[in-house]
C-alpha cells in the first residue's frame, strides 16, 4: 500500500498480496531513493522481533537457527523481503538481497538498506528525499524522523516505516539507511488498507 496500489485493477487482479511486515517498511524506502537516486544493487538487514514460528526453548525445527531459544538468542535466518520488493517494484529485479537477525524483543523491528546509488550524494540529501516522500506521495505509510528513537518508541505505530534519519550514513554513492516498523500493528493497519481499497472497488 502507498508503493504499487494504484496500479490496482480488480478485473485483471483476483488474487492480491499484501506481503509482509518487512517488505512494507522497505518498499516505501527503496520506491523514494530508487525514484531519485537510482540504486544499483544493494543488501538488506532486518532486525526483527521474535515470532511465533521460533521455539521458546531449543528444541526440534525444520531451520537450525530457529530451532534456537527465540527470547535468549539472536538468530539469523532468512527472508523474502528483499526479493518480494522486485515484484512490488520491477525496476529492483535482481538488485536487492538480505537476511533477518530475529533479536529477543517481542515486537519492534528495524530494516537496514545498504545500497549503491547511481550517483554520489550526502546525508542531508538522502534525508530530504525521503522527507519529502513522507510528506507527499507516501504520507501515512513512510514517516520521517530525527528522535534518537528505539524499538519500544515505535509500538503501535500504524507506519509502514519510521526512517531514522540521525542513523543515515552515506560514502560517495555508498548508502545506509533504516526504517524502523512494528511488526504486528503497522502490518495490520496495511491489511485494514488493502481490505478498505478491495472493498471500495466492489
Amino acid at each position: 500500500m502507498g508503493v504499487n496500489d494504484d496500479l490496482y485493477d480488480p478485473a485483471k487482479h483476483t488474487i492480491i498480496s499484501n506481503a509482509s511486515c518487512t517488505t512494507n517498511c522497505l518498499a516505501p524506502m527503496a520506491k523514494a531513493l530508487n525514484d531519485d537516486l537510482g540504486i544499483v544493487k544493494g543488501l538488506m538487514t532486518t532486525i526483527h522481533a521474535y515470532t511465533q514460528d521460533q521455539n521458546l526453548q531449543d528444541a526440534p525445527h525444520s531451520d537450525l537457527r530457529r530451532a534456537r531459544a527465540a527470547a535468549l538468542n539472536i538468530v539469523p535466518t532468512s527472508t523474502g523481503a528483499a526479493k518480494a520488493v522486485s515484484l512490488v517494484l520491477p525496476e529492483l529485479k535482481g538488485k536487492l538481497d538480505g537476511y533477518a537477525l530475529r533479536v529477543p524483543t517481542p515486537t519492534g523491528s528495524a530494516t537496514d538498506l545498504t545500497f549503491e546509488a547511481g550517483r554520489e550524494t550526502t546525508v542531508d540529501e538522502v534525508n530530504a528525499i525521503i522527507k519529502k516522500a513522507a510528506e507527499g506521495a507516501l504520507k501515512g505509510y513512510l514517516v520521517y524522523t530525527e528522535d534518537p528513537i528505539v524499538s519500544k518508541d515505535i509500538e503501535t505505530d500504524p507506519a509502514s516505516c519510521i526512517f531514522d534519519s540521525g542513523l543515515t550514513k552515506v560514502i560517495g554513492n555508498q548508502v545506509k539507511v533504516v526504517g524502523w516498523y512494528d511488526n504486528e500493528w503497522g502490518y495490520s493497519n496495511r491489511l485494514v488498507d488493502l481490505c478498505t481499497k478491495v472493498g471500495q472497488s466492489l
